[in-house]
Parts: structure tokens; C-alpha cells; sequence
């Protein structure tokens, strides 16, 4: 299966920024306009766009309604979005806002438990689950607490409870550039049936090699931000590579 590239937008007060490694006060804003950013990666050639509210993820509740709404209408390609959903409202009124689907992180870790009920109301599809790890274990509420729990451990019960995609983020390759974690992605792929997406420190062509060589057939995307707002490689580059 081809590995699909996606551009991230990470919303912040209604601005696209980049965060080091998830730190709310090491910031870069590449765009006052999310919109035009979707745009703008559509136009490069993106097939899916990663959102992530980031004021939502440390608040615990989503913010950036109007801006989703915007993405969505501005393009025609996919938009999944992850940042501080913890309750059922706020899944309704997200997909409201034109999504395909949205990311539950901090609430999957927590009640993994009410997985099979979300996936049975809202359908595999529209549910993701982000496992952010770091050195393998599970972090939560926007990277801030490190938990005991096992990534692969909590893949597995993701995988079981029916959900479609993991997104998985080693964080702490996350906004660094210094190379993908392979090995880590390799054992998540190998625990679950379900559809992988990695992200954390893609940043060049060599990074998609590495992916496309573990030769895994569920994993199915790769997340890129940093790399494409300083223009170190392409979407068409990457594209290219995951061939």
C-alpha cells in the first residue's frame, strides 16, 4: 500500500504555527490565514490535511470551529483534526464542521474502555486514536504528562475496540527534523490491523525510504509539518519517495 503525505496545520489563537516538540512557548507562525495554508498544500499536491488545535489540546476542550469550517470549505481533500477532544459533544460538533475525521488522544488513553461504544456511534471511520510516546510509553493532555502505559499495549487495545486509524507520534522527533523513528513505527504496525499514520520527525525523502522499507502494509501515511513550512523538501518529493 502507498504511504499517503500529509501536511500538517497546527492551529494556534486562529494562527498556523509549529511547535519544538510540542512546548506551547517555543513557537513559529508560518500563516495567519489556516485556510490559505489548506490551500496552499492541496496545491502542492497534499491528499489529506492533519489539524491539530493546539489550544484545544492544553485547554482540554476544542476551540477552532470557525477556522475547521474554513479549512473544509476552502478544500476538497480530506481534514482530520486532534487537540482537546474529550467529550461525545465534542465529536458531533466537529464532524459538524466538514471533517472526515477526528483524533481522540488523552480520552483513548485514559477510557480506552469507551472505544468499541465511539466507533459503534460514530463508525470506525470517523474515529481515530493518536498514541503520542515517548521512549515507548504513552503521553497525554498535549505532551505535558508521560504515562506508565505502553504504546504498543495501548495500540492493541485501540485496534480491538474497532477504530480505523492510529496516528502515531514519537514526540520527541516532533518538530526536531532529525529523522523518523522507524523502529518504533515497525513495532506498532506489527501489534495492530488497523491503519498506521506516522508522524515525528519526517523531514527528508530518506525519512519516507525508511517507512516504505519497513514493508508494512497497514501503514498507510506519513504526517509532515516542520520540513515543508521551511521548505527543506517538497510534497512532490515525498510523494515520489513513497512509491
Amino acid at each position: 500500500m502507498m504511504i499517503t503525505i500529509i501536511p500538517a496545520i497546527d492551529l494556534k489563537d486562529g494562527k498556523c504555527v509549529r511547535l519544538k516538540q510540542g512546548v506551547a512557548s517555543d513557537e513559529t507562525v508560518y500563516s495567519d490565514s489556516p485556510s490559505e495554508m489548506a490551500k496552499h498544500w492541496q496545491k502542492e499536491g497534499g491528499e489529506f490535511l492533519h489539524v491539530v488545535d493546539l489550544d484545544g489540546a492544553f485547554d482540554g476542550k476544542p476551540v477552532h470551529f470557525e477556522e475547521l469550517k474554513a479549512i473544509c470549505k476552502t478544500v476538497h481533500i480530506p481534514v482530520e483534526i486532534g487537540g482537546g477532544i474529550r467529550t461525545d459533544e465534542d465529536i458531533e460538533n466537529l464532524l459538524a464542521t466538514g471533517v472526515s475525521r477526528v483524533i481522540l488522544g488523552t480520552r483513548a488513553c485514559e477510557h480506552p474502555e469507551e472505544l468499541t461504544r465511539l466507533v459503534e456511534k460514530f463508525g470506525g471511520d470517523k474515529i481515530a486514536v493518536g498514541i503520542d510516546a515517548r521512549d515507548g510509553k504513552v503521553q497525554t493532555k498535549g505532551w505535558v504528562e508521560t504515562t506508565d502505559v505502553n504504546a504498543v499495549d495501548l495500540a492493541k487495545k485501540v485496534d480491538a475496540a474497532g477504530v480505523g486509524t492510529i496516528i502515531y507520534t514519537d514526540t520527541s522527533r516532533d518538530g526536531m527534523m532529525d529523522g523518523v523513528n522507524a523502529f518504533e513505527m515497525g513495532k506498532i504496525c506489527s501489534a495492530v490491523k488497523c491503519d498506521v499514520v506516522a508522524s515525528g520527525g519526517v523531514s527528508n525523502v530518506e525519512d519516507i525510504k525508511r517507512l516504505v522499507a519497513l514493508n508494512c502494509d497497514n501503514l498507510t501515511g506519513a504526517i509532515v509539518g516542520k520540513a515543508l513550512y521551511e521548505e527543506t523538501v517538497t510534497v512532490r518529493q515525498l510523494k515520489k519517495a513513497a512509491k
